[in-house]
């Protein structure tokens, strides 16, 4: 896909990954809306980039419903779809104060895992009206998030990993779905990125967390995110698939 002139949404665009990916389909020429929950920052982001936003919580179906519809109307219907939101706290399943509380491995999955599911849905449904770019069908293209924590969750992080793993484990039964209609699917799941979540942990945890980076020995940068992004849009036999970005590491237990 030509990513010039296209529609595009990002989620989580208030910071981090989000952000840069917004940054980088701006400068390809794409017309973008940011959606977040955190308002402030999410203005922020846009007006640094020179684009639209919308407030959006990705796990509510009229919350969703309102912000695409709302993009659609400034930027016309989205041909792409980037799904960058999602939170990582950490807490074990049976703590010192006995079992994890159920609502919070609920809050993780319903961001993490049925956000990415809600935004797919309507913002594909909207793609299958569109006509194919080419000659060959494609209308758009979907790219989720997950992470390694899909294939090698740590302690504390049970409701992350589940929520990732189910990520990972939608993709390839969207594209397959999708196929017909000339909507592709493709999930990066990301290492150690530099990313607020990282970069605001005392010096000594980002040191020790880069030197398991086997190379580069360093936290992946949030543009080389977006560079995966860009190639997935514009390569069009990335279909269905998951895609590391992360040095090769392998999480370890602890």
């Amino acid at each position: 896909m030509n990513i010039k002139g296209q529609a595009a949404l990002v989620t989580g665009g208030a910071s981090g990954m989000g952000a840069d990916v917004g940054r980088m389909l701006i400068e390809a020429g794409a017309r973008v809306t940011l959606l977040d929950m955190n308002q402030a920052g999410l203005r922020e982001s846009a007006d640094a980039i020179g684009c639209n936003f919308q407030v959006c919580d990705v796990s509510d179906a009229a919350s969703a419903e309102r912000a695409i519809e709302s993009a659609a109307c400034e930027n016309d219907a989205a041909r792409i779809l980037v799904n960058c939101a999602g939170i990582a706290p950490a807490q074990r399943i049976v703590g010192r104060d006995g079992p994890s509380p159920l609502e919070n491995f609920k809050r993780v999955i319903d961001i993490n895992l049925v956000g990415t599911f809600n935004m797919m849905r309507i913002a594909a449904a909207r793609m299958m009206q569109l006509e194919p770019l080419d000659d060959v069908g494609e209308r758009g293209v979907v790219i989720n998030t997950a992470s390694v924590a899909a294939f090698e969750g740590q302690i504390g992080q049970s409701a992350y990993a589940s929520s990732k793993g189910g990520v990972v484990s939608l993709g390839i039964v969207a594209a397959r779905e999708f196929a017909s209609k000339g909507i592709r699917v493709m999930t990066i799941a990301p290492g150690l990125i530099g990313t607020p979540m990282l970069t605001g942990m005392p010096q000594e945890v980002q040191d020790s967390l880069a030197s398991q980076v086997p190379f580069p020995s360093r936290f992946g940068r949030p543009d080389e995110f977006s560079s995966l992004v860009k190639h997935i849009c514009e390569n069009q036999m990335l279909n269905g698939d998951v895609m590391r970005l992360d040095g090769a590491i392998r999480m370890a237990p602890r």
